[in-house]
């Protein structure tokens, strides 16, 4: 049996005295493409946050190749090789494209991606390399988003709700990359409400509501109708 890439087991998280995750179970294989799917406010994005400790884990625990993460700070993620590509995809504004770039490398962990892999993989950063990261479209910045995660060296990408404000073309060349970025060994997590994206990028899904998982199966088992009438259940 292979061993989860990612595996939560039980996580209760808090915002103060929010108890907003609730006893959350959750595995990523190494290499797979999982979708978290949910209506607003069910805590899709809290899933992120307690990883990144920006929310409170009260109980449970989070396990990376089998082995149990040390109590979660702000680096624990990108140190085991987790990179999020955040919602909003918070780019800096007072640094050039380049400079957004090397921020992901900042833990210099080792692996194949660097700024040249980066710039053929996104030649429009190159070009626009000295260029503040916000002066860049929603597409672009989105791209800068992914580049600055794959900089990490990240065994897992976890991306929250990354179609947000982008035209369809734009998605849909979004959902090219990520298929040709799982390709590489890359194991997605994608935290979404474009179900369209889900459908045709995740091979399983979790079905999260009112922060307990309610559902979760393959994505060959469902079509969007039926998606959609589990997240509405």
């Amino acid at each position: 049996m292979t061993t989860p890439l990612l595996e939560l087991k039980g996580v209760n998280a808090f915002y103060g005295s929010a108890h907003v995750l609730q006893g959350v179970d959750l595995t990523v294989l190494p290499g797979e493409r999982v979708a978290v799917v949910g209506r607003n406010g069910v805590g899709k994005t809290t899933i992120v946050n307690t990883l990144l400790a920006i929310a409170a884990m009260r109980g449970g625990s989070v396990h990376m190749r089998g082995e149990p993460l040390p109590k979660l700070a702000g680096h624990t993620a990108a140190a085991h090789g987790i990179a999020v590509v955040p919602q909003g995809r918070m780019i800096l504004p007072n640094l050039s494209i380049e400079e957004n770039l090397k921020l992901g490398a900042a833990l210099r962990r080792p692996g194949e991606w660097t700024l040249d892999r980066v710039y053929s993989l996104f030649p429009i950063l190159a070009e626009r390399r000295h260029t503040p990261g916000t002066a860049l479209s929603g597409g672009q910045q989105q791209m800068l988003a992914i580049g600055r995660a794959l900089m990490g060296n990240p065994d897992l990408m976890i991306l929250d709700e990354p179609s947000e404000g982008l035209a369809p073309v734009i998605v849909d060349e979004m959902e090219k990359l990520l298929r040709d970025l799982a390709e590489t060994g890359v194991a997605i997590l994608l935290i979404e409400q474009h179900l369209r994206l889900v459908l045709d990028l995740a091979e399983r899904f979790y079905v999260l509501s009112k922060g307990r998982v309610a559902e979760t199966g393959l994505m060959k088992d469902v079509d969007r109708e039926s998606l959609q009438a589990r997240i509405m259940h």
